[in-house]
């Protein structure tokens, strides 16, 4: 079935409508060839430290050779890492991909319920984990396939006395280390150093090698891990780079990366898009210190940034950002979740950049649709298909329904996984006969071809038969200025079946909940206004930052 392509004639001048996939067999291929352009140029920092991309490839190939040489492990095993933005997620990673082996991306804050189940899921026979987080490993990891565990404290590659003083300070004085033994653990700096005795051999990795087990859904059921070839991430980062090629200098770039390398979005955006440019990565371990992050941001000269709307939300409303120095500032990207107009609009106020709102999965590599990177002003749409994609909106019986409706947005394209890791039924019911993957969110397409999302399936309140969409909801209480944050659920209605509540947290804690329905009488219509107003202190978010409505909809029930 082909579709009608308007996006096509709103693409910026320089963006091809098609991508070239086979340029690069891998990820591997696309690091060697940054390396050998930009070898002695800073690749990622963190704490104050850097490492060049000669450096990475030192690094990373000593670990390769100590999983292949030391573990003898074979092509396609799967490595576990868990671990926030430091220095040794880059290395871990490149290492397990450039030995031809797959990463399983970890979430730190997993309980261990969470994480047996993705360790056994996955089958992964070895783990890499930051001290912090090694107690979790040590409840569960007999019970799982992993066989040798990697640990590492957030200062071992920091340098002497840096590295040290951070260790002591996390362990001793911030008690943020609880105390673990796992039998047999060997520290990451001992691998390297065992590794460096086995060179990397010539190891063939094609397309369809897995590169990437990326659970999801966590917070919507079970986690399933979403296949992702080298040549769906490859894929990805061809149509980014093409996207975005036109804002960047390639070897001038340093991105700021605070969202963790472990989600898709900074993995793909942040970690490879910006590493085949050469691209300074500048690592943020912990974002939600924003006095600490906005401390490195005055630090640091950065060229992009990427996020969540909570996480430019939150800097925007933390003393002395607003002293940051913008000046080289030219690209900031935003995804993850719906961006707030409020938030955009007030962003662009204080840095003079326009926040340009993509839209992606984790089932998509994951950037499906990006606005034009010379956007004048925030639109609230989630742009336009990005090369080699399609899009579309269907409706529940898979028609493709005319630009306008509402429906379900379908992607299809070279970046669109493999499937579901071990579970056939899911990934024939996300990805139908004719490769449309379907994704649960309901969106509309206007005659230019830009996409709007109105919302998630699961989370659309139904009142006395009315769709209400809890986005719109949530942009229209965010235009307070009393409101610092705010999520829109449906609660049980005896009468309408279901009413729209707001849970907000307070920027004026003067704000009252009848100002809030005052506010709302004058901008939404009736069956739309919130009939329940409540106040807390924080909203229920997931790893990213990512507002958990579910969470917020159980508390209700």
């Amino acid at each position: 079935m082909t579709i009608e392509r308007p996006w096509l004639a709103q693409y910026p001048a320089g963006v091809p409508a098609e991508i070239e996939v086979d340029e690069f067999q891998s990820i591997p291929a696309v690091l060697e060839q940054s390396i050998r352009q930009y070898g002695d140029r800073p690749a990622f920092t963190n704490m104050g430290k850097a490492l060049t991309y000669a450096e990475i490839d030192e690094l990373s190939r000593q670990f390769a050779g100590y999983l292949l040489g030391e573990l003898k492990l074979k092509k396609g095993d799967r490595v576990a890492i868990m671990m926030p933005n430091c220095l040794q997620y880059p290395i871990a990673t490149f290492g397990v991909l450039r030995a031809g082996l797959t990463v399983v991306n970890v979430n730190p804050m997993y309980t261990a319920r969470e994480l047996k189940h993705q360790l056994v899921d996955s089958g992964a026979s070895v783990i890499l984990v930051l001290d912090n987080f090694a107690r979790t490993v040590q409840d569960v990891v007999a019970q799982t396939e992993v066989r040798q565990v990697i640990t590492t404290g957030l200062g071992d590659l920091l340098g002497f006395p840096k590295g040290a003083i951070v260790n002591f300070v996390l362990r001793h004085v911030k008690k943020m280390v609880p105390e673990y033994a796992i039998a047999g653990a060997v520290r990451f700096r001992d691998t390297l150093r065992l590794g460096a005795k086995h060179p990397l051999p010539p190891i063939t990795i094609t397309h369809e090698d897995i590169a990437f087990l990326q659970y999801t859904g966590g917070t919507t059921g079970v986690a399933k891990g979403a296949m992702l070839t080298h040549r769906n991430l490859v894929a990805n980062m061809q149509q980014a780079s093409a996207w975005v090629g036109g804002a960047v200098e390639p070897g001038e770039e340093a991105i700021v990366t605070a969202l963790p390398l472990y989600h898709i979005f900074a993995l793909t955006a942040n970690g490879l898009v910006f590493m085949k440019f050469g691209a300074k990565n500048i690592l943020i371990t912990n974002p939600r210190d924003m006095p600490g992050f906005v401390k490195e941001l005055k630090r640091e000269r950065f060229t992009a940034i990427t996020g969540v709307n909570t996480l430019f939300n939150g800097l925007l409303n933390t003393p002395g950002f607003d002293e940051v120095d913008f000046s080289s500032l030219h690209t900031t990207l935003g995804g993850g979740m719906a961006v707030q107009r409020a938030v955009a609009e007030r962003w662009k106020k204080v840095t003079g950049v326009t926040l340009v709102e993509a839209y992606g999965l984790t089932e998509t590599s994951p950037a499906a649709c990006i606005n034009p990177m010379n956007l004048a002003e925030y639109n609230g749409s989630i742009g336009l298909p990005v090369p080699s994609t399609e899009c579309c909106v269907k409706d529940e019986g898979g028609n493709v329904l005319p630009m306008g409706e509402v429906g379900e947005l379908c992607v299809r394209g070279p970046q669109v996984m493999k499937g579901y890791w071990n579970r056939p039924e899911d990934t024939a019911a996300a990805i139908d006969a004719d490769g449309w993957l379907h994704t649960g969110d309901m969106a509309k397409m206007d005659e230019q071809g830009f996409f709007y999302i109105v919302d998630r399936k699961k989370d659309m309140i139904l009142v006395s038969g009315f769709n209400v969409y809890p986005n719109e909801i949530e942009d229209v209480i965010a235009m307070m200025p009393g409101v610092l944050e705010v999520a829109a659920v449906g609660v049980p209605d005896e009468r309408s079946g279901e009413a729209v509540k707001v849970v907000i947290v307070k920027k004026d804690p003067a704000l009252t909940a009848e100002q809030v329905k005052a506010h709302a009488r004058e901008n939404l219509t009736g069956y739309k206004q919130p009939r329940h107003v409540e106040f807390r202190d924080e909203l229920p978010k997931t790893n990213v930052g990512k507002i958990l409505r579910r969470a917020l909809r159980d508390d209700a029930a």
